[in-house]
């Protein structure tokens, strides 16, 4: 495990969350949409179930993916203001099961300002251990999603939209037609995290207690 469980699992989820803008496609399209993210996450706390909550979440994807863009000074720029904005104050807390740990917001708190605060809050253990490099884009062609790569060996170079199949697909194909496969367009090393306890690759949803859900 790189950072704590609950980090990691916040930086998969507002990767995630910044990948719902797929291009053209709109992974959000409505409420029932956000309802069903928020649940395969795990959040908790107060839902409105309504389109100016869905309006507010797809504002920050935005400002999240400056995250995967920027350096380290613009990062802490942009983690910091998130932070004045929510007016975070940090407590130690228990809720739904899990023992003790770090929320920044209210329970009450607009969804969008606690999907913000936790990436932020995950983003500070990030650049504390000077472990920004592990932001990276998808190396897939024509695929602009971004990754967290938690790998021990920073080995992970594609998304969670199937880009890593695709890109083996068209590997074997080029090797049985003797052909060479187009190399991965060259980007920064910018790279990220979404593993699970038997490393897999992706991150699990909710094992270890959140850290402001």
């Amino acid at each position: 495990m790189i950072f704590a469980h609950d980090t990691e699992v916040a930086l998969a989820a507002a990767a995630a969350l910044v990948n719902t803008a797929d291009g053209d496609t709109e992974l959000l399209p409505d409420v029932a949409a956000l309802d069903a993210f928020v649940a395969s996450w795990g959040w908790t706390g107060r839902f409105e179930h309504s389109d100016a909550e869905l309006d507010a979440v797809r504002t920050l994807r935005p400002r999240l993916r400056q995250l995967w863009e920027v350096g380290e000074a613009r990062v802490v720029e942009i983690v910091n203001q998130l932070f004045r904005e929510a007016h975070t104050l940090l407590q130690l807390v228990k809720h739904d099961g899990w023992d003790y740990h770090l929320h920044a917001t209210p329970p009450d708190a607009p969804l969008a300002t606690r999907m913000a605060v936790e990436a932020a809050m995950a983003l500070v253990d990030v650049v504390r251990t000077k472990e920004l490099s592990r932001l990276r884009m998808c190396e897939y062609p024509s695929c602009a999603n971004v990754v967290v790569d938690l790998s021990k060996n920073r080995s992970k170079r594609f998304c969670e939209a199937g880009c890593g199949n695709r890109a083996a697909v068209a590997a074997y194909r080029a090797r049985k037609a003797g052909v060479a496969p187009a190399p991965a367009p060259a980007e920064p090393a910018r790279e990220l995290p979404w593993i699970d306890a038997a490393g897999s690759g992706k991150p699990q949803r909710r094992r270890a207690a959140p850290r402001d859900r």
